[in-house]
């Protein structure tokens, strides 16, 4: 089946799954979609085991045509970060740059250090034979909040606005950081790669602020061109140019594609609607990247639900993965737990209820799948991808549908962020 053909069948399927969710559930458009997709997927599953398989394996073949992690590691991962990397103020941003450089950086180590431990006695407890090695692998991919994912849920959980940039900004970041850590220990892992704290110190700094450079780089060279140009099609152009060649020559340059998109389009959503378009274009600007956002959430939240077709439906299998859900969710309430406590005593101030938001509202995604899904075939990488997906399941379903509940509860005693 051609590319054509799967983009055209995903992105009808999606609006139906939308439009079933509308009229139906009425839960926020993204993950209403996955669960009327998971429901479609475990009929689909049903009524394979009833006999009834003809339509169960076209739709698992369809799946399996996708590269989940290709399509959205290098292809909708940039389009989704700048899109939101447009709307977070930069200004703000910078007041909490240490929370979030804190958060994003020694928190995610921490927690997949915790979680590699975590995984590893809780696999044993369940008879599968996991080295230490794919355990810190696993840890890695699970331990980095999903923008995608968080950024959708903060549009209506109304966080006060200091929490709000503190969310946004870790989850922009801190998925580049923990790319970076895979690759390092999937070489260790994969490839027989010895250990080498230099080598791995390099590679990050290649990577998230080689990225990061060259993310600005390319913001300001797309500044100037917007400067000079009074046309919105022409500018809604260079902006769409800026993701999609920007994010492949980072890739080329082996440099963090993720990050360099977070910092052009910071400077684009900042500097440029200040200083190089009317407000015609940005309205135009706005309007259009908050489609492509929408688009392509309903798509990547479509395939997480049609995902559980192909993956193993061993009983110990997605026991293990909701044991390691809650394993990951009290790995993320020390790792950010730990920084706030630093950061308190440094003399910041945070909300009382910082943690227990900042844990709540840190949701796995297609990222972690992804990351999961380009682990080489291999016994681990099958237990590795359906505990991920399981943990991904809960997290977007259950934290995604309460984190609103829970601001709101906290926010009756409201404190200084």
């Amino acid at each position: 089946m051609s590319l054509l053909s799967i983009t055209s069948i995903l992105i009808t399927v999606s609006a139906l799954f939308a439009y079933v969710n509308y009229r139906t559930f009425k839960l926020p458009n993204t993950i209403g979609i996955m669960v009327v997709s998971l429901i479609f997927s475990l009929s689909l599953v049903l009524l394979g085991n009833l006999g009834f398989s003809d339509a169960e394996e076209l739709a698992s073949g369809i799946i399996r045509q996708i590269d989940f992690d290709e399509t959205l590691l290098n292809g909708m991962l940039g389009f989704l970060l700048f899109a939101g990397a447009m709307h977070i103020n930069l200004s703000e941003l910078l007041k909490y740059k240490w929370t979030i450089g804190l958060l994003a950086s020694a928190g995610v180590i921490t927690s997949m250090f915790l979680v590699a431990g975590g995984a590893y006695h809780v696999f044993q407890w369940f008879g599968f034979s996991v080295p230490f090695i794919f355990c810190l692998l696993f840890g890695s991919l699970i331990s980095p909040t999903d923008p995608i994912a968080v950024m959708g849920i903060l549009k209506t959980a109304g966080a006060s606005k200091s929490l709000e940039i503190k969310i946004a900004g870790e989850s922009l970041f801190n998925d580049g950081v923990a790319i970076v850590i895979f690759l390092a220990i999937f070489g260790m892992a994969i490839n027989g790669d010895a250990f080498n704290l230099q080598h791995i110190g390099l590679l990050f700094v290649q990577e998230a602020f080689g990225g990061a450079l060259f993310g600005i780089a390319c913001g300001w060279l797309a500044l100037q061109m917007l400067k000079r140009v009074d046309n919105y099609q022409v500018e809604v152009l260079l902006t769409l140019a800026l993701v999609a060649g920007g994010s492949t020559a980072a890739a080329g340059l082996h440099l963090s594609a993720p990050i360099a998109v977070v910092m052009a389009g910071l400077m684009i959503g900042n500097h440029g609607r200040r200083d190089a378009m009317s407000n015609t274009t940005v309205q135009h600007l706005d309007t259009f990247w908050e489609l492509i956002d929408e688009i392509l959430n309903a798509v990547l939240f479509l395939i997480i639900g049609l995902e559980v077709m192909v993956l193993s439906h061993e009983l110990d299998v997605w026991v293990a993965g909701m044991v390691m859900a809650v394993v990951v969710l009290l790995s993320r309430f020390i790792s950010v737990g730990a920084p706030v406590f630093v950061m308190r005593k440094l003399g910041r101030d945070f909300n009382a209820h910082a943690v227990k938001i900042l844990t709540w509202g840190g949701l796995r995604g297609g990222i972690s799948v992804a990351l999961a899904l380009s682990i080489p075939a291999s016994p681990e990488r099958d237990l590795i991808v359906s505990v991920t997906y399981v943990i991904v399941l809960i997290s977007i379903l259950l934290q995604g549908l309460t984190i609103g509940k829970l601001v709101k509860a906290t926010a009756e005693k409201p404190a200084a962020d």
